[in-house]
């Protein structure tokens, strides 16, 4: 079990990343930046905690390749098992990070991104499966496409950008779930 801890890197990617999003779920919550749209007349509002879940899907992905095949053919324990169990453990504890952030400090884009987590963690798991390299490109590709063309107008997004939804709307967190559910899935059956 040490063994599995040091070479999934969770006390030296994995914690570092968590501590990083409650820092800037905590001071960043409500800072943005205009940006132009490639779809939309006006421009995008985009807040940085559109950005912070992806520090926790990159170290994900990250140390879900550091892995030891020749060590882990032999293992007693279901190292998929594991995996899945951190995997869960580090989206639940951002998750709760953000909610607790948004709670206290009425911010409702702390709270979007606990659940943004979700879906970006899911989507990242689900490209794994498909090409394992490039599993962390994938949210990163997704949240830059949803910040250019994810507004058909200012503050009203696209149905498909779901990453830009407010908080309160219920469908999109139950799709998050979903797929956050499919991406677990996809885990159970990646090499």
């Amino acid at each position: 079990m040490t063994l599995w801890i040091k070479a999934r890197r969770t006390t030296t990617v994995i914690l570092p990343a968590l501590a990083v999003f409650a820092v800037v779920a905590v001071s960043g919550h409500n800072q943005y930046a205009e940006l132009p749209s490639l779809v939309a007349v006006s421009g995008n509002r985009v807040f940085l905690m559109q950005l912070a879940p992806l520090l926790i899907t990159s170290a994900l992905g990250y140390s879900l390749t550091q892995r030891l095949p020749e060590i882990e053919a032999t293992a007693r324990r279901d190292m998929r098992l594991l995996d899945a169990a951190l995997v869960t453990a580090v989206v639940a504890a951002g998750a709760v990070a953000s909610v607790a952030v948004g709670v206290l400090a009425d911010a409702e884009e702390a709270t979007m991104a606990g659940r943004n987590l979700l879906f970006l963690t899911g989507l990242m798991l689900i490209a794994r499966r498909i090409h394992e390299q490039a599993a962390t490109v994938v949210p990163a590709a997704w949240v830059f496409v949803v910040m250019f063309v994810g507004h058909r107008s200012f503050q009203q997004p696209w149905i498909w950008a779901v990453t830009l939804h407010p908080a309160h709307v219920m469908p999109t967190l139950a799709f998050s779930l979903a797929v956050f559910a499919a991406g677990l899935g996809a885990h159970f059956t990646t090499r």
